[in-house]
């Protein structure tokens, strides 16, 4: 089995600053020879507010031929308490409504597809509590099939036991949860995005992979990294384990946030011109 994971795309159809990029990604896509494409959040600019935003990009989805996954991102349903848009049940009803539902189980030969909305944990409310306990019960109920694990958020950016990292990844508290249903229940992969970075590792036995954004990259408006700033997706090959290719495709451009973010993203300009400063 071959699945292609596509991330942070980030389309719109009144800022249409990176759609020039589907058309070489879909193009790939469907000469990949993959089985399934899974799109790992941030499907959208600002489908978190705008029923537009997600009807726009769903439309381009449904151009690939292949079927399709995807969980929701920040910018699609919202982010932790006290941001600008917080995720809240107006928002998680129109990405359900127009996409699908934000978490999601599929099972394809000895392998069980876990989809999570990452985007739910750091509240500590009910809604994030019964997405544990529905995870927990997927997992218990895998009947021997090894698990691979697809969320918009990453479980950490530079070490396995580091504080709250704010925005960027999963809180401890619920990242310790993970940690626990990982190693109880062979979950082989955890795949992510969110970063706008692209990287390889292990926790444990687990892979780890942070996809690509098909959209933009990140200079000095925020820190940097692991890994490297490309434009592309990810070829994840599924046998008896998993083994994933980071691919830079042809004909996508590399744009720059820093460069348009006043005009895409501008409650974030700010940070350029400090940085400029």
């Amino acid at each position: 089995m071959k699945i292609v994971q596509i991330t942070d795309t980030h389309f719109s159809p009144s800022k249409p600053h990176f759609n020039g990029n589907w058309e070489p990604l879909a193009a790939w896509v469907e000469q990949s020879g993959a089985d399934l494409v899974i799109h790992t959040g941030d499907l959208t600019v600002d489908g978190a507010d705008k029923d537009d935003d997600i009807t726009f990009c769903m439309g381009l989805m449904r151009e690939i031929s292949k079927p399709m996954l995807l969980v929701p991102g920040n910018h699609d349903v919202g982010h932790l308490p006290g941001s600008l848009q917080p995720v809240d049940a107006a928002r998680l009803e129109r990405w359900r409504r127009l996409v699908g539902p934000d978490c999601w189980c599929e099972d394809s030969g000895n392998w069980r597809l876990v989809g999570l909305d990452s985007q739910l944990m750091g509240f500590n409310d009910a809604a994030e509590e019964a997405q544990f306990e529905w995870l927990r019960e997927t997992l218990e109920s895998r009947g021997g099939r090894r698990v691979a694990v697809f969320a918009h958020k990453p479980l950490f950016v530079d070490d396995p036991d580091e504080g709250d990292t704010g925005y960027w990844s999963i809180r401890p508290t619920q990242r310790r949860r993970l940690y626990d249903l990982i190693a109880a229940h062979d979950v082989v992969l955890h795949a992510s995005g969110h970063l706008h970075w692209a990287w390889k590792g292990k926790y444990a036995d687990t892979s780890l992979v942070w996809g690509p954004s098909a959209a933009f990259i990140v200079d000095t408006m925020e820190r940097k990294m692991p890994g490297e700033q490309l434009i592309g997706a990810v070829m994840h090959h599924f046998g008896d384990t998993v083994t994933s290719q980071i691919v830079a495709i042809p004909g996508m451009t590399v744009h720059v946030l820093d460069d348009v973010v006043a005009e895409v993203y501008p409650h974030e300009a700010h940070k350029v011109r400090r940085k400029a400063g």
